[in-house]
């Protein structure tokens, strides 16, 4: 795997998709009976955070009943509730997937990549390796402790909702609303595009 990605002069995110690519994923898709839409934020501020949240991607990807759709640029972030300068900062993305698992295996799954790239939960709001958090999971609003949905602090972070309007601008959050809505009344500040760097569609 290669440790760093960089884009070219051209900016493939504002190109089309070859059609090869668009029928290969549908094809793919066949193979999920009634699929099901999620949306899951991705963070690392530990070690190699580009290649974690490859990894992490590509991990999901691997996961029976697991299709990922499209991927989001990567956002440079302040860490949330803590002191400036007491953390690195993140990179954080946003993955669209269709699944047939219902929520509860894809919470099992993502805690599974999660333990698979060593994250500790040691503190809250601590520095972590990758963290993969379920944001949304069809139009299911659920106030179930082990996983609530949408996730209940999704309409308050610029972190999560900036890279998901950039994959889906006319996103809802279940229960709260357009996303870009949401995004408008949020500041920015912190929440840093870059362009530099691109994480990969799996193939």
């Amino acid at each position: 795997m290669t440790a760093f990605f960089t884009k070219g002069q051209s900016d493939p995110t504002v190109q089309p998709v070859p059609a090869s690519v668009t029928e290969q994923v549908d094809a793919a898709d066949t193979t999920l009976q009634n699929p099901k839409r999620a949306v899951i934020s991705l963070g690392s501020n530990l070690g190699n955070r580009l290649e974690t949240l490859q990894g992490a991607i590509d991990a999901l990807e691997d996961t029976p009943g697991v299709r990922v759709k499209a991927v989001s640029p990567v956002y440079e972030t302040e860490p949330w509730g803590v002191e400036p300068g007491s953390q690195p900062t993140y990179f954080n993305a946003v993955v669209v997937l269709k699944t047939t698992l219902p929520p509860s295996s894809l919470l099992e799954r993502a805690h599974a990549v999660e333990e698979a790239f060593h994250r500790v939960r040691d503190e809250r709001w601590g520095p972590r390796t990758i963290d993969v958090d379920i944001v949304a999971y069809a139009d299911v609003v659920s106030d179930d402790p082990v996983l609530t949905l949408p996730h209940p602090r999704a309409h308050e972070r610029a972190f999560v909702l900036a890279p998901w309007h950039d994959v889906d601008p006319e996103a809802q959050l279940p229960g709260r609303g357009p996303v870009a809505q949401l995004l408008a009344a949020l500041t920015r500040d912190g929440v840093t595009p870059r362009a530099d760097l691109e994480l990969r569609l799996p193939e």
